[in-house]
């Protein structure tokens, strides 16, 4: 397959730059500035440093031995879970943050939904010794308060965002208010690979980490590469790093499951790949939720993580070119199959996690006898309130 995005910062159709003039230069820099960083290997090996010393790199490769019985799979969990601050999230966090000092930023400004991302930037600038403002959507404030805690303890100033849907959208849109406002001293530090170009490529860059890991993983534990790699997709960062790595191996099925919610219906779910079409959201061309009109829409899932309405526009590529399968778990079965690695395993997975487990799970019952690997990508302790509410109900 061909390696992408070229030169406009396209994937096939999709990515792009869809930005303000006040941006392009900004834009530009950036791009400069990733290139030159991740071609320079004193850069890398001081990313590479921070990764092993600091992060917890590599993260382990698990096997699921009372799972894969229940399944009649063979199940191998890649357990981004115990990388520090409990998420996938800190691999770009921290590669950003190196290039944000490099670059001379006096101020890094991050979004996030679930929280993780803005706890991994608030860790990765502390690091690196610079100040950190996270914009959070107040519905996700209030059921992601243990993140929020965990924020402010790192350093980071949190703003809640009470305009539009309250969630991840409206979280990107002030970062980018903020941005535009200060391009010259802002880095904008963008959690998923979403946005304009080069934000998908930097961030699939930063996060190949996960896939390159598993590989090597798998061919030493098993002599042979998984028959299917599998991990849920919001914006689809955790995605896309495991996905890269895997892509030029035809043999190797790629399964994305996306946050079916509580139905089909638009503003039920957060299935963008599964129900969505194309359009223009935060700076590129990918696939939205959006009505007849082009009007983006609100989206819905459990899990704060994948409550987005767009995704990133390599997922879309991916997509239609047919080279990964995207499908849908809905809030019931991702709930369901969290309860089940708990119990079976003795991991709790985040809600975003376990909506690949449920899409794997699916999987395996058309596929008896298949080796599966599935991205953990984060741990489930920032899940407990909206878990303990779910019970109530």
């Amino acid at each position: 397959m061909k390696t992408l995005p070229d030169a406009r910062g396209r994937f096939g159709n999709f990515g792009g730059q869809y930005i303000p003039e006040l941006l392009v230069r900004a834009v530009r820099q950036l791009e400069t500035a990733a290139r030159e960083a991740l071609a320079d290997e004193a850069f890398l090996t001081a990313f590479r440093d921070e990764l092993k010393s600091w992060v917890g790199r590599p993260t382990p490769l698990s096997h699921a031995p009372r799972l894969s019985k229940r399944w009649g799979a063979d199940v191998w969990l890649k357990r981004e879970d115990l990388a520090h601050t409990g998420a996938h999230k800190i691999n770009n966090a921290l590669g950003q943050a190196l290039l944000a000092q490099r670059m001379g930023a006096r101020q890094v400004v991050a979004e996030t939904g679930a929280g993780q991302h803005g706890v991994a930037s608030a860790a990765a600038c502390a690091r690196v010794g610079l100040p950190c403002i996270v914009y959070m959507g107040a519905v996700d404030v209030e059921r992601q308060a243990p993140n929020v805690h965990r924020m402010r303890l790192l350093g980071a100033e949190l703003r809640p965002v009470e305009s539009g849907d309250k969630t991840l959208r409206a979280a990107i849109d002030e970062a980018l208010r903020h941005w535009v406002a200060d391009p010259e001293g802002v880095y904008y530090l963008l959690g998923s690979a979403v946005g304009p170009h080069p934000y998908p490529w930097l961030v699939r860059e930063l996060q190949a980490v996960i896939g390159r890991e598993a590989r090597a993983q798998m061919l030493e534990a098993c002599g042979a590469l998984p028959d299917v790699a599998v991990a849920c997709v919001g914006g689809g960062s955790n995605a896309i790093g495991l996905f890269h790595p895997f892509a030029q191996d035809a043999q190797v099925q790629l399964l994305g499951v996306e946050a079916g919610g509580r139905g089909l219906g638009l503003g039920d779910h957060s299935a963008t790949l599964a129900l969505g079409s194309p359009g223009v959201l935060h700076g590129c061309l990918s696939y939205l939720l959006q009505d007849a009109d082009g009007q983006v829409q609100e989206s819905h899932s459990v899990s704060a993580g994948l409550d987005y309405p767009g995704v990133g526009p390599e997922h879309a590529w991916l997509h239609e070119t047919g080279r990964a399968r995207y499908v849908a778990a809905g809030d019931a079965d991702a709930l369901d199959a969290l309860a089940e690695l708990s119990r079976c395993e003795g991991i709790l997975p985040a809600l975003e996690s376990a909506h690949a487990l449920a899409g794997a799970r699916d999987w395996a019952k058309q596929n008896p006898g298949g080796r599966i690997l599935i991205n953990i990508s984060g741990r489930g302790d920032k899940d407990l309130g909206i878990l303990l509410a779910q019970e109530a109900s």
